[in-house]
């Protein structure tokens, strides 16, 4: 990578506020800054390319990506295909709901409920009950929910569209993270965040398997950034607070 003197990452592009298209239609976000700063470490230009989540998360890239700063959460799945040189941030799960639903409230209220999510997520694999968080095996998830109706998505902006037409309407509510619906119901009061945290996860930095030199000049350079104070900087930029920690 470093020979060819450019850094290609992938990430999403309607995931705001960690990557997204500005006013000038230019990817920026919390994730694009960061990924900038791995490149300026290493010395090398960047090129950042927006793929469908299914084909960042399936891996196997083939040499097309050298890096995902993508806000990927690591499982056991995911470890087959791809090595996690290093965590830089962590993100609460919560339920999103229309603004004018009364019927929930809580996580138990998702039971037989039609929920949006975005594929081949970890998110998806909780409403299906059966998400490892890798490296916090030893603490088991709850769910407080029986069965739900998953309705997965490509891009959560048509979810975030869908659950608008209103309660039940095609969604009942939505799982995300904490910070990007945030961001989302700060420019839309269509939407409410309900009920507790569903569960905390980390994400991390992910590159094909395989690349022991790689893996380690990773997670040297992540490591420098969070050490001097790169990342939380770019951390209360775009969140309002340290997440990298």
């Amino acid at each position: 990578m470093t020979r060819k003197g450019e850094l290609t990452g992938v990430l999403m592009e309607n995931y705001p506020p960690f990557s997204f298209l500005n006013a000038q239609n230019q990817l920026d976000g919390f994730d694009v800054d960061v990924a900038k700063a791995v490149a300026q470490r290493l010395g090398v230009k960047l090129k950042l390319e927006t793929p469908s989540w299914d084909v960042i998360a399936a891996g196997r890239w083939s040499g097309r990506y050298d890096i995902c700063v993508c806000s990927m959460t690591p499982s056991k799945a995911r470890a087959e295909v791809f090595d996690f040189p290093v965590e830089y941030y962590q993100s609460p799960a919560v339920i999103v709901v229309n603004a004018q639903n009364k019927d929930i409230a809580s996580g138990k209220d998702l039971s037989g409920k039609k929920v949006g999510v975005i594929s081949a997520s970890t998110y998806e694999s909780y409403l299906n009950k059966d998400l490892v968080i890798e490296g916090a095996e030893d603490k088991p998830l709850k769910y407080p929910f029986d069965q739900v109706q998953v309705a997965p998505y490509d891009n959560e902006t048509v979810a975030f569209q869908d659950l608008a037409l209103g309660n039940g309407v095609r969604l009942d509510a939505m799982v995300t993270n904490l910070v990007t619906a945030r961001e989302r119901i700060a420019q839309d009061p269509r939407f409410k965040i309900v009920g507790e945290t569903l569960y905390a996860e980390p994400n991390v930095v992910a590159i094909e398997k395989g690349d022991g030199e790689w893996n380690a000049k990773v997670t040297q350079v992540v490591a420098q950034l969070k050490a001097d104070g790169t990342l939380g900087k770019i951390s209360q930029k775009w969140i309002g607070a340290d997440i990298s920690q």
